[in-house]
C-alpha cells in the first residue's frame, strides 16, 4: 500500500495546486514567463522574463535571461523593444558599451527570419567573444545578444523570439553529464523576480522535476520575500515530507502555520499538504481525519471567502482579459484568481479522498471522489490550466488501478495511456512523463505482457540517459524492470548489461547533485582542465550525432548517389571524431577536478576491461523495497536479486552497528559483535557468487542502501569460524570479545570502495601526484576559550543564534594528535608537517598555498555530518579550531572543494566522516535530494579538490589498545609499491590475530573510497 501511495505523492498530486496557467493548446510565447530555447528531450537553454532590465521602457517591452546548463549565471538575453520614444537599439548600445568593445556591424542569414544585423564584441574585462543579433519588424525592434559561446543558443533565441512560439533546432553548446537540470533549475532562479520564481517552482513540480521546484522554492525563502513566505514554507514542508525527512516537514509546517491568517488559498494549501504529508507516512486513515478538519476562521466556503479578498491592480487587469498586457500588470504573473486556486486546492482534496478510499479497499466510493475531483478540475477555466491537466492525468492513472483490481484490464490500460498523452501534450520530455510510461509498464508486467513493458522501460532508461533526470522517483517506478531482468539473468546474458545499465540511470541525488555542483565550476574556468572539459563534451555530442545520421543514412532502402556519398565521407570522420574525444578525455584524466564530474553511464564490457586479474566489481542496488547485485569479473558478469528486502537490509545493518559503536547516556559502547547477523548480511549479498570469491584477491565494491554505512570487510564468510567463537564465547571465564576464529571477508582480500564504475575507471587511470613531500597532518584543534569549563549547552559559534546551533561544548573534545605524529614519524617526515591547536584553523587552512605539494593529507578531526536535531539544517564539516574575522571553525564541504590539492591519498580519521548522515545533511553538503551518508559530501569535495582515493572512518576511532596508531604506521610502512588495500589490510590482519583487538570496532573501520590497487607509496 505504501508503495503507490508514495507513487502517487511523488508523481505529482503534490504540489499541482496553483501553478501558472498554460492551455494544452499552445499559447503565444509572448504571454509565457520563460521558454525553452531549441527542441529535443533534455533542455540546455531557457529564456526566463525580466522586469528590472534598464532597456525596458515601454509597457510592451519584454526582456529575457538566457540561462544554459553549467553556466552559474545568464549567457545572455533577449529582447523584444517597441520603436515609440527613444531608439531602442541606441538604448541597448548605450548599456553595452560598458562592458564590451564592439566592432562594425555585418549581416547573417538566420533561418526563419531573414537577413539580421550581426556585430562581433569582445568583454572588457576578458578575452571572451560577444555576438549581437538584431531584426526589425514594424515598431518592434528584435535583439540576441550574449557570449559568442553560446552563438547558437542566441540564433535560435531571436528566431523563437520572432515566431513567438517554439522554434524545432539544436543548441550546440558545451555542457556535461554532470551539470543537470537541478543546477540549470538553481541558476535559473537567480534571474527571476519572487513571483515569477513561485510559478516556476510549481510547473517544474508538476512536470516532475521536484529537485528543480525545491531551487526555486528556496531562492523564494532565501530572498526574504514576505509575500509569499508562508506558501513557500508549505511547499518545502511537503519536499521534505516527499523525502521521507517527516521530522523536519513536521518544522517547517508549523513555521507556515502561524503566517496562514486564515488565509483561504493557504488554509487549503495547508490543508492539502498535511494529508499527503500523512499519506506519505502510510496513514490513510489521519490523511482523512486531515482533509475532514474544518478550515480556519475565515478561510471557509471558497465563494464567499475568496469575495472579500482584496483585488489588487494585476487581478483586475487580468478580470477584463488574459492578454500580454493584463499579465504584466499582475503582480504574480500566473493568471490564477484567488477563486481559482481555492477551486483547484478543493479539486485536489477530493482527489485525494479517492486515493485513500482505493487504498481503504473501498471502490465505489473512491471512483465516484475521483470522478467528482475531474469534473470539478475540467470546469476551473474549461480545462485549460495546465496543472488541472496534470492531476486529471493522475485521475485518469487512480481510476485505471480500481479498473485493474476490478479485473477490467482494457479499460485499465485505455486509462493510462490516456494519462500519459496528457502528460506528454503539456509536460514533453520530463520526469512526469517517465514515471507516467513507467506506471503504464508496470501495469504490462502485471498482466504477463513483458514484451511491450521491457521495450517501454528500455525506452525510459534510454530517454533517461538523454535528459540525465535524476528523479527519486524514477527508483520506484524501475522497479518491475529490474524484477524482470533479473528473471532473466540466469538465460540472457543481455540482461545483466540491461540491469547494468538501468542501475546508472539511479545515480544517488546525492552523487548526482555535488556532480553538478562542482561542474559548473569546471565548466566555467579558464585553465587547461575547462578547456578539455569543454572540448570533451562537444567531441561526445558530435559523435552521437554523427552516429545517429549514419544509422540513418545506413537504414535507408533506396539511398541517392548523394545520401551515399554524404555516408562514405561520414564513416571516416567519425572515427577521427571517435579517436579526438579519446585523446581528450585522457588529457582530462590528468586533472584531479575533472574526476570528481565524470559522469555518465558506461556499458558492462567497458567496466570488465579495466579489471585486472584477481579483481571483482561488486554493485549493489537498491530499487523500492527489492536488492539486486552485479558481479563482474574481466570474463565473466551475473546478476541475482537479493533474498533480503531493503528494509531487512536496514535492520541488520542497525543491529551491527549497534554491537561496533553506540552512545549511551553519553558514553562510547562496544557489545560482542554480531557474527551471526554478519554471516547472515554475507549470505544475502554473496550466496550466488560465493564459490567465485575464492578466485578475488580485490574486490570493488560499490554500495547502496544500508550499505552504504557498513564497510564489506567485517562480513563473515562461514559458519565454522562462528561455531568456534561461541564455544568459547560460553565459557564462564570468557568475555566474548575474541573472534580470532572468525573468518572475515575482508582477511584475505583488498577491498576498495566505488561511488561509481564511472569513478573508479577515472581515478584508476588518472597519473600520480606531482607533489614534493610525502605527508601533512591537521589535527587537536584548540577549544575556544571557556568551553572546557562550560558544562551545559551554551549558542555556538556559527553565527547563529538559535537551537539548531552547534553547542560550543562540541569543540572541548579534540581528538588526540597522537596518529598524525606516527604517520609522519613513520614516513620520516619533517617538523612542521603536523599542523595542530590554533595553527590548525579553518580560516589558516584556507590561507594555504603550498596544500598540493603533498602527496598524502591527513586529517585526525571529528566529521560534523548529521545535524544537532532532526529538526535542523546540516552543516557536514570537519571540525577545526577557530581563526580569525568570520571564522566558523568548520572546514565546511564548499571550502574543502575550494582547495587546490594533488594527493595521492587523502584520510579522514574523523568521526563517521564515512557513516550514516541525515537526508539534511548531505542535501547541505551539495545534494538537493536523498542521500544516506557522507560518501556525498565531505568525502566527495577531497576527490574534487585532487585527492585520488580517499580512507575514511565508518565510526569513530578507537584509543584503546593503540589500534588506530598500529593502523596507521602499519599502512604507512610497508614497502615501496605496496597497493594501499594491501598495505591496509595487513595492518588490519594484526589486530584481528590478536583477542583484545579482534572486534571490528579496532580494525573494520576504515574504507578505501577509489582504487585500492594504487600504491601508498610509489615504488622508487
Amino acid at each position: 500500500m505504501l508503495k503507490w501511495t508514495r507513487h502517487l505523492v511523488g508523481a505529482g498530486l503534490t504540489v499541482a495546486a496553483i501553478a501558472a496557467t498554460a492551455p494544452i493548446a499552445a499559447e503565444p510565447l509572448s504571454l509565457r514567463d520563460s521558454f525553452r530555447i531549441g527542441s529535443g528531450t533534455g533542455i540546455l537553454c531557457s529564456a526566463t522574463l525580466g522586469t528590472s532590465d534598464k532597456a525596458l521602457e515601454d509597457m510592451f517591452d519584454r526582456a529575457y535571461s538566457i540561462v544554459c546548463r553549467d553556466a552559474a549565471v545568464s549567457v545572455g538575453h533577449l529582447y523584444a523593444l517597441k520603436d515609440r520614444g527613444s531608439d531602442p537599439a541606441a538604448r541597448l548600445a548605450a548599456l553595452r558599451e560598458a562592458n564590451v568593445d564592439c566592432a562594425a556591424e555585418g549581416g547573417v542569414a538566420l533561418d526563419g527570419v531573414g537577413t539580421v544585423g550581426a556585430t562581433n564584441c569582445r568583454l572588457k574585462n576578458a578575452d571572451v567573444g560577444y555576438r549581437v543579433y538584431s531584426w526589425r519588424a514594424g515598431n518592434t525592434l528584435y535583439v540576441a545578444e550574449g557570449l559568442a559561446g553560446y552563438d547558437s543558443a542566441l540564433r535560435l533565441g531571436l528566431r523563437t523570439l520572432v515566431a513567438d512560439r517554439p522554434v524545432d533546432g539544436e543548441i550546440s553548446i558545451a555542457t556535461t553529464e554532470a551539470g543537470n537540470a537541478t543546477s540549470f533549475a538553481r541558476a535559473q532562479a537567480g534571474t527571476l523576480d519572487p513571483q515569477r520564481a513561485l510559478a516556476e517552482a510549481y510547473r517544474r513540480n508538476n512536470a516532475g522535476h521536484y529537485a528543480e521546484a525545491a531551487e526555486f522554492f528556496g531562492s523564494l525563502l532565501a530572498s526574504g520575500d514576505t509575500d509569499n513566505e508562508a506558501e513557500a514554507m508549505l511547499n518545502q514542508a511537503l519536499q521534505q515530507s516527499n523525502l521521507g525527512n517527516y521530522v523536519e516537514a513536521n518544522t517547517w509546517f508549523g513555521r507556515a502555520a502561524g503566517r496562514i491568517h486564515g488565509d483561504p488559498v493557504l488554509a487549503r494549501m495547508a490543508r492539502n499538504y498535511r494529508a499527503l504529508h500523512l499519506l506519505n507516512q502510510n496513514q490513510p486513515r489521519q490523511a482523512m481525519a486531515e482533509l475532514d478538519r474544518p478550515l480556519p476562521e475565515g478561510a471557509g466556503a471558497a465563494g464567499n471567502a475568496i469575495e472579500t479578498l482584496r483585488i489588487d491592480a494585476g487581478t483586475a487587469a487580468r478580470l477584463n482579459a488574459d492578454t500580454s498586457v493584463s499579465r504584466q500588470l499582475s503582480a504574480a504573473g500566473d493568471g490564477l484568481l484567488p477563486a481559482d486556486k481555492a477551486q483547484i486546492l478543493d479539486g485536489q482534496a477530493e482527489a485525494l479522498r479517492g486515493t485513500i478510499f482505493r487504498l481503504q479497499g473501498r471502490p465505489e466510493e473512491a471512483t465516484r471522489a475521483l470522478n467528482a475531483a475531474s469534473a470539478q478540475l475540467g470546469a476551473i477555466r474549461g480545462g485549460r490550466v495546465t496543472s488541472t491537466s496534470w492531476m486529471r492525468a493522475q485521475l485518469l492513472a487512480e481510476l485505471a488501478l480500481i479498473a485493474e483490481q476490478r479485473g477490467d484490464n482494457a479499460e485499465a490500460e485505455r486509462q493510462l495511456q490516456t494519462a500519459s498523452a496528457l502528460v506528454g501534450a503539456n509536460y514533453p520530455g520530463s520526469a512526469a512523463l517517465l514515471n507516467s510510461q513507467a506506471r503504464l509498464a508496470s501495469f504490462y508486467t502485471r498482466t504477463g505482457q513483458v514484451e511491450p513493458a521491457m521495450a517501454l522501460f528500455r525506452q525510459i532508461v534510454d530517454a533517461n540517459a538523454e535528459t540525465g533526470e535524476t528523479s527519486p522517483a524514477l527508483r520506484r517506478t524501475l522497479t518491475p524492470y529490474f524484477a524482470l531482468l533479473a528473471g532473466q539473468a540466469g538465460s540472457h546474458p543481455d540482461a545483466v548489461a540491461d540491469l547494468f545499465k538501468a542501475s546508472q540511470a539511479l545515480v544517488r541525488p546525492g552523487v548526482a547533485q555535488t556532480q553538478a555542483i562542482l561542474a559548473r565550476e569546471l565548466s566555467g574556468g579558464s585553465d587547461e582542465a575547462s578547456r578539455l572539459f569543454r572540448q570533451s563534451v562537444t567531441l561526445t555530442r558530435d559523435v552521437e550525432r554523427t552516429r545517429i545520421e549514419i544509422s540513418r543514412l545506413a537504414a535507408l532502402p533506396q539511398p541517392s548517389e548523394s545520401e551515399l556519398a554524404h555516408l562514405a565521407e561520414l564513416r571516416p570522420r567519425l572515427a577521427q571524431m571517435e579517436q579526438d574525444q579519446v585523446e581528450t578525455q585522457a588529457k582530462l584524466a590528468d586533472f584531479p577536478r575533472y574526476r570528481v564530474v565524470s559522469g555518465g553511464a558506461m556499458s558492462l564490457a567497458e567496466l570488465q576491461k579495466e579489471l585486472r586479474e584477481g579483481e571483482a566489481y561488486y554493485k549493489l542496488v537498491m530499487v523500492g523495497n527489492d536488492g539486486y547485485a552485479i558481479f563482474a569479473t574481466p570474463t565473466t558478469a551475473q546478476a541475482f536479486r537479493l533474498p533480503m528486502s531493503a528494509s531487512a537490509l536496514e535492520t541488520d545493518v542497525d543491529a551491527i552497528r549497534a554491537t561496533i559503536s553506540t552512545v549511551e547516556n553519553g558514553q562510547l559502547v562496544t557489545y560482542p559483535f554480531d557474527v551471526k547477523r554478519a554471516h547472515k548480511l554475507y549470505g544475502a549479498l554473496f550466496q550466488p557468487i560465493d564459490g567465485a570469491m575464492a578466485n578475488v584477491s580485490h574486490l570493488i565494491f560499490e554500495p547502496d542502501g544500508a550499505m552504504l554505512r557498513l564497510p564489506a570487510n567485517l562480513l563473515v564468510m562461514d559458519q565454522a569460524g562462528i561455531d568456534a567463537y561461541l564455544a568459547k564465547a560460553n565459557r564462564p571465564d570468557d568475555d566474548g570479545f575474541d573472534f580470532t576464529d572468525i573468518k572475515w571477508l575482508g582477511r584475505d582480500r583488498d577491498i576498495s570502495t566505488a561511488v561509481s564504475a564511472r569513478s573508479f575507471r577515472d581515478v584508476r587511470r588518472v597519473e600520480r601526484s606531482r607533489a614534493t613531500h610525502d605527508y601533512i597532518g591537521f589535527g587537536e584543534h584548540a577549544p575556544p576559550d571557556g568551553v572546557l569549563r562550560t558544562a551545559s549547552e551554551v549558542r555556538g559559534l556559527m553565527g547563529e543564534s538559535d537551537s539548531c546551533s552547534w553547542p560550543i561544548a562540541e569543540w572541548g573534545r579534540p581528538i588526540s594528535s597522537a596518529e598524525l605524529r606516527t604517520a609522519n614519524q613513520v614516513l620520516g617526515g619533517a617538523d612542521g608537517r603536523v599542523v595542530t591547536g590554533s595553527a590548525f584553523s579553518d580560516s589558516a587552512l584556507k590561507a594555504r598555498q603550498d596544500l598540493s605539494q603533498y602527496r598524502i593529507m591527513h586529517f585526525a578531526t571529528h566529521g560534523l555530518v548529521t545535524a544537532p536535531r532532526a529538526e535542523c539544517p546540516a552543516r557536514p564539516a570537519l571540525m577545526t579550531s577557530f581563526g580569525g574575522g568570520d571564522s566558523d571553525g568548520l572546514l565546511s564541504f564548499a571550502e574543502i572543494y575550494d582547495l587546490r590539492i594533488d594527493a595521492d591519498l587523502v584520510i579522514l580519521s574523523a568521526c563517521d566522516t564515512a557513516g550514516k548522515a541525515t537526508v539534511a545533511a548531505t542535501r547541505e553538503a551539495g545534494v538537493t535530494t536523498g542521500g544516506d551518508q557522507a560518501l556525498d559530501g565531505l568525502v566527495r569535495a577531497f576527490v574534487g579538490a585532487g585527492g585520488r582515493s580517499v580512507i575514511a572512518s565508518h565510526w569513530p576511532v578507537p584509543d584503546d589498545y593503540d589500534a588506530t596508531n598500529r593502523l596507521i604506521s602499519g599502512l604507512f610502512a610497508a614497502a615501496p609499491g605496496t597497493s594501499t588495500g594491501a598495505a591496509l589490510r595487513a595492518a588490519e590482519r594484526g589486530l584481528m590475530d590478536k583477542a583484545e583487538t579482534s572486534h571490528p570496532y579496532y580494525w573494520a573501520g576504515f574504507a578505501i573510497i577509489g582504487d585500492g590497487a594504487a600504491p601508498v607509496i610509489a615504488a622508487r
